[in-house]
């Protein structure tokens, strides 16, 4: 375990950096960056698989209901959420809350990579008379709208999280 290079009791401590205190919601650039991202990889991987000799990857049915299930997931914590800060039906502390919000801009990131992904590799098959091609395509299409899901839900919980202006604060 390091030692704090500047005690609290030392004079010549610099100054913490001012902030607003206030974790800011994720803006749309950040999804669709990570979006874009996802689509660019997922439309790699048939081409890169390919080219080193091996089968590309099956999406299978599980697979793609995980990210719904995860949607679900989220969608009640969400709204679990909103009930309990908006309407005082119960407390929700500070801790319990940011890791609410953290997991909320976490799924929001890596579903919109994987939705972006999913989406890439279906449109790699598009046109494509191999024998399961059509399967590949429809699989990673629910795949992405599941990862889609997943993303909207995540915005809804860290939206749900939101305290001030009027609102009760966590306690």
């Amino acid at each position: 375990m390091s030692r704090d290079p500047y005690p609290d009791d030392d004079p010549e401590a610099p100054e913490p950096p001012p902030s607003s205190g206030r974790m800011r919601l994720t803006p749309p650039t950040v999804i669709a960056g990570w979006a874009l991202a996802g689509l660019v990889g997922g439309w790699l991987v048939r081409p890169v698989f390919v080219a080193l000799g091996f089968t590309a990857p099956r999406i299978i049915w599980p697979q793609a209901f995980a990210w719904f299930l995860v949607a679900a997931i989220l969608g009640v914590l969400a709204r679990s959420t909103y009930r309990t800060l908006r309407h005082r039906r119960g407390t929700l502390r500070a801790h319990e809350a940011l890791n609410r919000l953290v997991l909320a801009k976490a799924c929001a990131v890596v579903g919109s990579l994987a939705a972006g992904g999913y989406l890439g590799y279906a449109l790699t098959w598009v046109g494509m008379e191999a024998e399961l091609a059509d399967q590949r395509i429809v699989r990673s299409l629910v795949a992405a709208a599941g990862a889609a899901l997943t993303v909207a839900a995540s915005l809804l919980l860290e939206r749900a999280c939101r305290v001030g202006n009027g609102r009760s604060e966590p306690g």
